[in-house]
Order: structure tokens, then sequence, then C-alpha cells
């Protein structure tokens, strides 16, 4: 969810609503994530806390702002959970990142991780291709999720990965885990939400569409257009009489 009227109406059904740095695309149009600052990240995730009132508020961490050093990550993401009043951050990133994801448990900031395909290193890994299709990129997967379980991360999504190394990464870590391209196995699912509402013509294969809603706006606005050039709209329950 990206604004305080999504999260309204996802609230009800969804049990966490993500605040994505997928933003970047959806609503700003950037080529990727990498663009993403906090500012971006820390006033999308304040209106979504404003909309929802019952699912756990997860906002994205940005590239950049936690990569550095355990101390950079705590002090970005103090920012951003200050400035929203979300539950809890996500980032990227396995092994590598499982001292950050400890420091700052141990500091009472909940971590949800990201294992497979991470787009904000989208550049050192030459695209946004499935991962795991070798043994040893497959193996690196699970000790990846298995490192940030241990570091104490509260659940960890799984990207676009071979489906029978999601379900071997849920069978193998005790926390949660969420699928994107991953496994029906998974503990749960995330899309991206204008992806599963059909805004986007592109969409990843892991998408399924449950509405065409570019249509919809495109037909509503066609038909709002023509009543404006017939002028007959507005009509009469639209205007004022004295």
């Amino acid at each position: 969810a990206y604004t305080a009227r999504q999260a309204q109406l996802l609230d009800p059904h969804c049990d966490v609503l993500l605040v994505g740095d997928s933003l970047g695309q959806v609503i700003y149009g950037l080529p990727s994530t990498v663009h993403v600052t906090l500012e971006m990240m820390a006033n999308h995730a304040a209106a979504v806390v404003r909309g929802s009132w019952h699912a756990v508020v997860v906002v994205d961490m940005p590239f950049g702002s936690y990569e550095a050093s355990p101390e950079r990550a705590f002090d970005s993401a103090a920012q951003l959970l200050k400035a929203s009043g979300a539950a809890a951050v996500k980032l990227e990133g396995g092994e590598a990142m499982a001292r950050t994801v400890e420091f700052l448990v141990q500091r009472g900031i909940p971590v949800m991780g990201h294992v497979g395909l991470t787009p904000q290193a989208v550049n050192v890994l030459g695209g946004y291709g499935a991962r795991g299709r070798t043994e040893a990129e497959a193996a690196k997967i699970v000790g990846d999720a298995r490192a940030l379980c241990a570091a104490g991360a509260f659940a960890i999504v799984i990207e676009g990965v071979m489906e029978p190394i999601a379900a071997a990464v849920t069978t193998a870590i005790s926390c949660p885990t969420i699928g994107i391209g991953g496994s029906a196995q998974c503990d749960g699912q995330v899309l991206v939400t204008d992806d599963m509402l059909g805004m986007f013509e592109r969409v990843p294969r892991f998408v399924k569409r449950y509405d065409d809603l570019a249509g919809r706006i495109s037909a509503a606005a066609e038909a709002y257009a023509g009543e404006v050039r017939a002028r007959t709209f507005p009509g009469p329950d639209q205007i004022y009489q004295p």
C-alpha cells in the first residue's frame, strides 16, 4: 500500500500492509527502486498508517539507507518509524545483513528480511530473472534465510526463486515466510496492489490479475470527457439551482 485510501480498502482483508520501495516505479515512474529516498518512504508509510487500523504496517528501508553499517541502519530505521508510525522495517539481503538485523532487533526495531531476487541489487544481479537456478545459488538462498531468522527477523520475504527453494526455506526456518514469485507453500503472500488490480500492462510472471482497473479507469475517463464535450455534464443532479 502507498496511500491512505488504498490502506483503508486493503486493511480489512490483509494481515500485513507493506509500504514497498516499489513505489518508486508504481507512484513516481522511476526506472528502479534504487532512486527511492528515506523521505519518500516515510511520507507514504505515514499515509498508510493513517489509513489502517488492523494490519501490521511494514515499511521498506530504501537503497543506501542501511547497507554501510548497523549503526547507519539503526539511524535510518528509527527515522522511518518515528516519522511514519509504522510497526516494523524491511531490508534486503541475506547473511551479509544478519548482523544488522540482530543489531536492530536488539534495540527494539522489528525487522522483516528479504532474500532471493532483491530488486535493490538489480545492478549486481544483472536483471530481474528468477534466482536459484544453480545448486550453489539455491543453497545460498536457504543459508541466507537461516541466517536472517537466527538474527531475529520476524518474517522473511522470498522473492523470485525456483519454487522448490521457497518451499525448502519455509520448512527450514521457524519464522514465517512471505512469497512473491515463490511458492504456495510459503506462510503468506505479497503482491504489488497495482499489479494485482491490473493497473499495468506488463507484470512479472508471478502476478495474478484480479481486476482490470486500468481499463475501467480509462473507460470512465472516456465517458466523462465525452459528456463534458457534449455539455451533458454537469446535469440537473450535479448543479445548484437558485
